[in-house]
Formats: C-alpha cells, structure tokens, sequence
C-alpha cells in the first residue's frame, strides 16, 4: 500500500498565476539581466539559485556567487510579499480536499519546493496547511544538499516519516524537474498535474505514471483496488 504522496507547492497544490515567473524576471530585471517568461519556464522547479545560475548563463552573463545570491534575494522579498498579501493566492482547487482524503485512507503527506524555507512559512501561513493539522511534513530546497532533480528532498521527508521503501511514495508535481525528482527517487507512482508552468504536451516528454488536470484527481487514482 501506498505509504506517503509528495506534492509540489507553486503551480501543483497552490494557485498564483504567474507570479513566480514575474517575480523571477523582476529580479533578474533589476540586476540588468531581461529573460523571456518561456525561458524562466524551463527552471520552473528547481532550487531557486541554481534557477538564477542557469538563466544568467543563458543570458550570457557571468554567474557569479554575489550576483547570484544578489538576485535571489530580491526575488525571496518579492515571494515573501506576494504570497502573504496578494489576494489571488488560493489553493489549488480540491487541494486540501485531497489531503485530508489521503490521510483519513492512512496516507502521509508531505509538499516539496524550489523554494526556501522562508518563502514556505509564508505559503503555509497564509493557507493554514501546517503540520501536523493539515500536512504531514514539508521540506524546502535550502534545506536539503541538493534540490530537483535530485532525490534528497523526497529522501529527508522519507526519513522524517519513517518509510524505507520509495516505491511506496508517490510525487505530484507540474514541472520537469518534479517528475524527474520523482524517477530519480525510485517513487512507485509519479503524476504530471497541467495546473502550472507545462503543459501536457510538454510534460508528456518526461518520465511519468499518469498526468492529469488537478491534484484533485490524486486519491481516487491511489486509493483505487484493483479488480
């Protein structure tokens, strides 16, 4: 039986537009580096600075450790902002909904993130989605050796929660970089959601059980029993 699910926050469980995107090239924007918002895609997911690295390289610009750590910066007190006063933060439609389902079946859950632990506080705040009321355990990339697509994040909640077999977790996310976490983990079940920065088309590239529309199609598809 399935023992945990991992879901990614921005674009998976939560809802903001485009505003990690927007906060990206702001940041970027204001160390005089511009990047198209189909370019920001591409690092949707991964840890936040290595995001940063990736596009000045593409930019052409020389990523250096203080420009990085510079950008990044704004771009956390642009998050941090956003996520506590913009009133179009919500969740995902059915989200909470779903966790409450999997854990009522016996089910742990737990979010991952690009995002540092600061920006996460913020989310969990503003939604009420602390544990252990609402989730079982989150983890952020800073806290972590290695972000997506790497398996550590997924490791440390598996560790935190006691369970030693990943092929009894399953990874929820809407980018490359999650469901490539989730192949790297050795995760049983990895679903692509189409609620954030990919499509289905260009999810449909990546290593993946299923994609589907909405977190909110998650428990039917790990609580069903095979006929």
């Amino acid at each position: 039986m399935l023992e945990l699910v991992v879901f990614d926050i921005a674009g998976t469980t939560v809802f903001d537009g485009e505003a990690v995107n927007e906060s990206f090239r702001a940041a970027l924007a204001g160390a005089g580096v511009q990047a198209e918002p189909a370019v920001v895609n591409t690092v949707m997911g991964l840890h936040k600075p290595e995001a940063i690295r990736l596009l000045l390289e593409l930019d052409g610009t020389t990523a250096e450790a203080a420009k990085v750590d510079s950008i990044h910066a704004d771009f956390v007190k642009r998050m941090k902002h956003f996520y506590a006063s913009d009133p179009g933060v919500r969740e995902v439609p059915g989200a909470a909904e779903a966790f409450a389902t999997l854990r009522r079946a016996g089910i742990k859950v737990a979010l991952n993130t690009g995002f540092s632990r600061d920006i996460v506080d913020v989310i969990l705040t503003r939604l009420g989605w602390h544990a252990p009321k609402v989730i079982d355990a989150s983890v952020a990339s800073d806290e972590v050796a290695r972000g997506r697509p790497f398996p550590d994040m997924i490791q440390k909640l598996m560790k935190q929660l006691n369970i030693t077999d990943a092929k009894k977790v399953a990874k929820v996310g809407d980018t490359q970089v999650d469901l490539e976490e989730g192949a790297n983990t050795g995760c049983g079940l990895v679903f692509g959601v189409t609620t954030g920065a990919y499509t289905r088309e260009q999810l449909q590239a990546f290593p993946h059980t299923k994609l589907l529309d909405s977190v909110a199609e998650v428990p039917a598809l790990v609580l069903e029993t095979p006929e």
